[in-house]
């Protein structure tokens, strides 16, 4: 009867009978002790599993094959791997099924060296790994990036006849995938024998990861029009594409294969599908569906959250923060990350301290993400020395380049230039690699300090000892410095001398240079340039206008101001947030 529950997996009666026999001192044996263990380890019962194995070891069972194997199954399954391991080594006649046990377990408490130190010892053994072996192995090569070992597993599967098993070839093709070498995999996937679906999720999967949408989408197609069906699993990883490339209607067409497949619409699916909506601006849409969901976690709530922030819509995700706090589900760093951009969005200073303590009391302060997203909150809320403060004491962990560049960014948006220089010193002493956002945040700074000098000297740098190709955000910035600085021809040199067409950002950017230094024959000819390209564009007739307007040519103007008429054109209405008070985050969700 123990068995019988347990092979109808009802645990709790099988360990329930196990217990009543013990009590009535009825006879049982290692069968029944095997039996009642496993049903412990089904529910992950450590305290009952004990009482069981002393049970076995008082009664000399543990020595044999089949109960030890149960008992070490039952260690790594409730996470006593140091007790697993001091049993793996005392057992006696260890099966392939115990040293597969053993890696597994190693391998599952993220101890990847220890896991392959078992297994050479297995092969030193002379006991022969199995593709459940092989397995562990090539998945723990996948996470921890080791592409060596992982290439040496894969010489032994084809060396020792495993180059057929669907398994284990999924397993590599994830391996690869992981490490980044796309092209190994998908020649192994073109080799399978025979492949199954999770086979095709693994490639799907793996070119998402490596930023391959268009091969993922190919590869579905022929998915479907080799009849090889699909899960949510595939489904989840369209979806990431369409998020990523905010393709609202490739991921509509996902979400209508979901309807007209039948998949269940799990938490994972429905959470995708939320992120998809939000991410390309759906949001009411987003939000009519994440109402309707069965269950919500973190996750889900999450997606929202950050859905509405990425879409402007800063005190509607505050307001969702709020109800997510009423319904008393709990939040992880992201959560706090998406709300401190809230805070950065609106200027709100008080909110933005009030998330800061929430990192600090859930220990989310460490986090390099949440720091980032701290200095720039503070900086942008001009409290660059709360920014200052977080960058030097609040981050305990190496900093990166994302963090410099966070710093360097609100130094230069406050006009501290000389600040945001020492910054950069200090990121290359470290010997981190400066990236295009480095640079676009060190001229921004000198343009906006006057430091013209070194901006042109970074700009050289940029190229010559870092390798950096410019683009057009770095040309923009560099054409920004050099007209504020008076430097108009010097600019429109370089503008010209371009490896590509300039976008109608840096040309404005001139534009704007000859507008601050009343350069009336460069400002016209930028202007034509731009309206060439957008002859609906209002801003560029109010700049010339006004360059107009400066040099008191003043039938120019009217003549301008005509042309804006005639095509009915409206000058933009710029606008700020301030914060004024706190009620925001007690208003009605978001509708």
């Amino acid at each position: 009867m123990v068995n019988g529950y347990l092979q109808n997996e009802h645990y709790v009666e099988s360990i329930e009978l196990f217990k009543i026999m013990g009590r009535c001192d009825l006879e049982f044996d290692s069968y029944t002790c095997n039996f009642a263990l496993k049903a412990c380890t089904f529910l992950l019962d450590y305290e009952m599993g004990m009482e069981v194995i002393r049970l076995a070891v008082y009664m000399g069972w543990d020595r044999g094959k089949f109960l030890g194997s149960s008992i070490l199954n039952f260690l790594v399954k409730t996470g006593d791997i140091k007790g697993a391991q001091k049993f793996f080594h005392q057992m006696l006649g260890k099966d392939v099924v115990c040293w597969n046990v053993m890696i597994g377990g190693f391998m599952k408490e993220g101890l990847y060296s220890e896991g392959f130190s078992v297994f050479l010892d297995m092969l030193f053994s002379g006991i022969e790994p199995t593709a459940v072996t092989m397995t562990s192995l090539i998945q723990a090569c996948g996470e921890t990036g080791n592409v060596e070992f992982g290439k040496c597993i894969h010489g032994y599967i084809l060396g020792f006849g495993m180059s057929s098993d669907t398994r284990v070839l999924t397993s590599l093709i994830d391996m690869y995938c992981k490490t980044g070498d796309i092209k190994t995999a998908r020649w192994i996937f073109n080799s399978m024998p025979l492949r199954n679906l999770v086979s095709w999720n693994a490639m799907i999967s793996g070119y998402v990861q490596n930023g391959l949408p268009l091969e993922a989408l190919n590869l579905f197609r022929m998915l479907v029009t080799s009849d090889g069906g699909f899960d949510s699993a595939t489904i989840v990883s369209l979806l990431q594409v369409c998020s990523h490339a905010v393709d609202l209607d490739g991921g509509k067409i996902l979400h209508g294969c979901v309807y007209r497949s039948g998949l269940d619409l799990n938490l994972i699916l429905s959470t995708a599908i939320v992120d998809l909506y939000a991410k390309c601006g759906s949001l009411a849409y987003a939000f009519s569906f994440f109402q309707r969901m069965k269950s919500k976690n973190v996750i889900s709530w999450t997606a929202m959250l950050v859905g509405l922030t990425q879409n402007g819509h800063a005190r509607d995700a505050l307001r969702l923060f709020n109800q997510m706090q009423n319904e008393k589900v709990s939040f992880n760093a992201l959560t706090l990350i998406s709300l401190m951009h809230c805070c950065t969005l609106l200027g709100s200073l008080n909110k933005g301290r009030s998330v800061h303590a929430i990192l600090i009391r859930f220990g989310f302060s460490s986090d390099a993400i949440a720091t980032t997203a701290l200095i720039d909150m503070y900086a942008k809320c001009s409290k660059i020395d709360s920014a200052e403060k977080v960058f030097k004491y609040g981050f305990f962990t190496p900093k990166d380049v994302i963090l410099y560049n966070s710093m360097i960014s609100g130094y230069g948006t406050h006009g501290l230039g000389h600040k945001a220089l020492c910054v950069y010193r200090e990121m290359e002493r470290e010997g981190l690699q400066p990236n295009e956002s480095t640079f676009v945040s060190l001229l921004f700074a000198c343009s906006h300090s006057g430091l013209v000098e070194e901006g042109v000297s970074l700009f050289s740098s940029m190229k010559k000892d870092h390798n950096i190709t410019p683009t057009d955000k770095l040309y923009a910035c560099f054409v920004d410095l050099l007209s504020r600085a008076g430097r108009l021809r010097q600019a429109d040199a370089l503008i010209n001398q371009m490896p590509f067409i300039p976008t109608s950002g840096i040309l404005e950017t001139l534009l704007n240079g000859c507008l601050m230094h009343k350069d009336i024959e460069l400002g016209v000819k930028i202007a034509d340039r731009l309206l060439s390209l957008d002859s609906k564009n209002s801003s560029i007739y109010i700049t010339l206008s006004n360059i107009y307007a400066e040099a008191r040519q003043w039938d120019s103007v009217k003549y301008v101001r005509g042309l804006m008429l005639e095509q009915e054109l409206k000058k933009i209405t710029g606008y700020t947030s301030i914060e004024v008070s706190l009620e925001c985050m007690n208003e009605r969700p978001y509708r």
